[in-house]
């Protein structure tokens, strides 16, 4: 009996509970002078520092890192068209890394309250040894789903048994590059307020793994 070559695609996807949560904070003031303006964005910007290095010293905080002071000037126009002095901005952006997200809760109540102090986005991520571990299990499962399948075909066919040929990431089969299965990673977050404190409710992060497989069939 000739051999018969089966193409199958194996899919795995498992959702996990973020482990890490960064916050965004900017520091942003503006006005005619250029120097008041650096001067009350350095002064705002001194107790968000004091504050995470007040967290990352007692453990609240995984990490911290603060940019530089940056400054820009632009001259706005009038509803006559006219050219209006220049006004200056300045920014200094802030990011936050906590593991208790109830910490982040309650230091993202007091600093959003703070003068020039604005909140920005939450990127929800799991520790690097959780991520590699979680990986390869689902590229593990993504490969015996395609085995599986591949099985099931062949049995329908009449054949006892399969033997691999090839395996790549999705789309690349066509094109004989052996490759390992390909992970993406997508978390969402959504934020509530509730009561005088801001609360964070973070979505699952998604792990996912896609192959494509190559077997033949006896």
């Amino acid at each position: 009996m000739s051999e018969v070559t089966i193409t199958v695609r194996g899919e795995q996807e498992v959702r996990v509970v973020p482990e890490r949560a960064t916050v965004h904070v900017t520091v942003r003031t503006e006005g005619p002078e250029r120097a008041t303006v650096l001067d009350e964005a350095g002064r705002s910007a001194d107790p968000v520092r004091e504050s995470l290095t007040a967290g990352s010293d007692a453990g609240t905080l995984v990490e911290w890192s603060s940019t530089r002071l940056s400054v820009r000037a632009e001259r706005p126009w009038n509803p006559e068209g006219k050219r209006l002095a220049p006004v200056f901005h300045a920014s200094i952006d802030f990011t936050a890394t906590f593991a208790d997200f109830s910490a982040l809760s309650l230091w993202v109540t007091d600093v959003s309250a703070w003068d020039a102090v604005e909140i920005g986005h939450v990127d929800w991520a799991l520790t690097p040894q959780t991520r590699r571990a979680i990986e390869q299990d689902v590229a593990t499962e993504a490969i015996q789903v395609a085995v599986r399948r591949a099985q099931a075909y062949a049995t329908a066919l009449g054949r006892t048994s399969v033997s691999p040929v090839s395996i790549a990431d999705q789309g690349l089969l066509q094109h004989q590059e052996s490759a390992q299965p390909m992970l993406r990673a997508v978390a969402f977050a959504s934020d509530a307020a509730g009561g005088a404190n801001m609360e964070f409710q973070p979505a699952d992060i998604v792990v996912s793994a896609t192959v494509e497989a190559r077997f033949t069939a006896r």
